[in-house]
């Protein structure tokens, strides 16, 4: 008998009821997403304006309020690609092994004799010793710093190269500590650069790794590419030093392990400072935007406990000399430590305003990228061409919806209004999971929809004329219309799930905009499936059931 159960009637337009309700927010974008900003901000900052309430009250609260997310293509906004100097990491971890081995060196002194850093490349330790002839006890010992490389490609070898001349020991990093090193640096910096970009609110950034030491960064809706370089281009490296000496000459010779950094603020003004820091910007907790005691902008900042420990007994043992607060490779700061400072926390002044301090927080806040960015590539997209992008997919859509109602009207009649009104119900129900999931709309994935209108009404025509042919053997309607829904199951399903796989594979193997497109691809061949075998089905059955035809035509 030709029936569908009142249980499965009511979960059939319970689904559909379902999404179309979370696709109904997308009618109302710009009023919706003004609700959606608003409500965040109300909760991150505890602050509520007029404005802020107006926003709020302008969608209610008990409505869904999920968007789909415009794209860069479609929205507008900056494309950068940026490349890692992982090569700066080699010389940081040469830099941060001195101190220690130096410390190590200098307790066999009597032994080895006097113990100094000899100029050498960047990424290169060199180190010489006094007496020629112990040098095999200084290899001995510098081994003991290097330890096994844990990934199987680099199993059995050290994390460094250490090699013995003369009266010096040549220290760096070996090949498999680098490969290593490379992709712990790449991941970081992935990890940092989407920590900077949300900590603004932009709004579904793609923030993906490209070859070896490549990131590539698309963030919607923000104003230029340089706006997006100046948020993430910066390495906001923050290390506190100690001063060796005041001076006017940025060419001033020094010694290994010391530089020559200008003021940030006094023109024709140069520290020597040495190299390795006291405490770095890795051990702050927090920092956030402040006034000092003038009410000039500045940045308050907090140590972990082991920065507070080191920062505590290096101001403890050098009361009355000075010290840098080294941003970028500008001293910003260089007061003279008054007192120890043992609460681990201090504060970053100078010559800032209120959004420059703003900034500096949320670049130490996110953390210091372990290496430069150098940008190979960028691009603004402005809103505009974005908006001719929508309205050209909008023409697309409409004119490809209206002739496959056309064509399926003409063909099948009565079922063919049935199949065109579940070819509605389906589009919504695409807008509807992809605003449930969060998901990004793309020039592509709006491509992926144009194609699924076409593809929606296969299994309706499958169906269809599976039940001509069985009208053709004389069955009564009703039984005609079951064994085409039965019969033409089995051809449904395999289409389909060929083009899932299709879809699965390009979403693996494909970069963005491909992943876009596979995305409302895989969307629209389930709920076109779910449409053509139950929700046409439920209206064709609700029909006969009032109806009563002796005859059918289709």
């Amino acid at each position: 008998m030709l029936q569908i159960d009142r249980w499965k009637r009511i979960l059939i337009i319970g689904i559909c009821l379902l999404g179309l309700a979370y696709a109904m927010p997308n009618l109302f974008y710009k009023r919706v997403e003004a609700h959606n900003d608003a409500v965040a901000t109300i909760e991150k900052t505890g602050v509520t304006t007029p404005e802020l309430i107006a926003a709020r009250d302008g969608w209610p609260g008990w409505l869904p309020s999920g968007l789909v997310n415009l794209g860069l293509d479609l929205r507008g906004g900056a494309h950068l690609l940026g490349e890692v100097q992982v090569a700066e990491v080699y010389k940081a971890r040469m830099d941060a092994l001195w101190p220690e081995l130096r410390r190590a060196l200098a307790d066999e002194r009597a032994t080895l004799g006097a113990v100094r850093r000899a100029i050498a490349p960047e990424g290169v330790l060199k180190i010489e010793i006094g007496n020629a002839d112990q040098l095999p006890r200084a290899v001995e010992i510098v081994r003991g710093f290097s330890d096994p490389v844990t990934t199987l490609s680099g199993a059995g070898q050290s994390s460094l190269d250490i090699r013995a001349e003369g009266n010096a020991v040549t220290i760096q990093l070996s090949e498999a500590e680098k490969a290593v090193t490379d992709d712990r640096t790449i991941q970081q910096s992935l990890e940092i650069v989407r920590r900077r970009v949300d900590e603004v609110g932009t709004r579904e950034p793609t923030i993906m790794r490209q070859g070896s030491d490549r990131i590539l960064i698309q963030v919607p809706g923000i104003g230029s590419a340089a706006e997006l370089k100046a948020l993430i281009g910066t390495t906001a490296k923050l290390t506190f030093n100690s001063v060796l000496g005041t001076g006017g000459d940025p060419d001033a010779r020094v010694g290994p392990g010391q530089v020559v950094l200008p003021a940030a603020d006094q023109e024709g003004v140069y520290y020597t400072i040495d190299d390795s820091p006291v405490v770095t910007g890795e051990e702050l907790t927090d920092a956030l935007p402040s006034t000092d005691q003038n009410g000039m902008p500045s940045v308050d900042f907090r140590f972990n406990p082991s920065g507070a420990r080191k920062f505590g007994a290096y101001t403890s043992a050098n009361v009355g000399q000075p010290f840098a607060i080294v941003l970028d490779d500008q001293v910003i700061s260089a007061p003279v430590i008054r007192q120890a400072i043992t609460t681990g926390s201090g504060q970053i002044s100078g010559s800032m305003d209120f959004a420059e301090a703003n900034r500096l927080a949320v670049l130490l806040r996110a953390g210091a990228l372990p290496a430069e960015l150098t940008f190979l590539e960028e691009r603004t997209i402005g809103p505009e061409l974005g908006q001719d992008s929508i309205d050209a997919g909008r023409v697309a859509s409409a004119v490809g919806f209206v002739a496959v109602i056309a064509l399926m009207v003409l063909s099948y009649g009565l079922f063919g209004v049935f199949a065109s009104i579940a070819l509605a119900i389906n589009m919504g129900m695409i807008f509807g999971v992809l605003s449930m999931i969060g998901a990004t709309l793309t020039l592509p994935g709006i491509a992926g929809i144009v194609l699924t209108i076409g593809m929606a009404v296969d299994a309706n025509v499958l169906v269809f004329e599976r039940i001509r042919e069985e009208l053709r053997t004389a069955r009564g309607p009703a039984r005609a219309i079951e064994l085409g829904y039965e019969k033409a199951m089995s051809a449904i399903v395999d289409a389909n799930i060929t083009t899932l796989i299709i879809a699965a594979i390009l979403f693996v193997l494909g970069s963005g905009p491909v992943k876009g497109f596979a995305v409302t691809l895989t969307i629209g061949i389930v709920t076109s499936v779910f449409t053509a075998l139950w929700v046409t089905r439920l209206m064709t059955v609700t029909w006969f059931e009032r109806a009563r035809p002796r005859q059918i035509e289709v």
